[in-house]
């Protein structure tokens, strides 16, 4: 239901959040900790977004491809230092 919001309402608050969805507080946060974990959402401060396909994509491989060629540091994307 969280994430259904999301996808509707870009950039919308973990306050409205939880007021749209009528779950308390620690259950919304909870919910937005396991859609982040899962590359499915992005948090700027309080704004939540929905990722895009390629977006969800790209942070999995990144997270768990030893040979992919970029990593997201501090939100920008790098070239992957590369052992002689």
């Amino acid at each position: 239901m969280i994430y259904h919001i999301i996808a509707c309402e870009p950039g919308v608050t973990t306050g409205n959040l939880a007021a749209a969805s009528g779950l308390d507080a620690a259950a919304t946060e909870s919910s937005l900790a396991r859609l982040q974990k899962a590359f499915l959402i992005e948090r700027t401060g309080d704004a939540v977004r929905a990722l895009s396909f390629g977006e969800s994509l790209i942070r999995t491989q990144v997270k768990y491809s030893d040979d992919f060629p970029i990593v997201f540091e501090n939100g920008l994307v790098k070239e992957k230092k590369r052992l002689p």
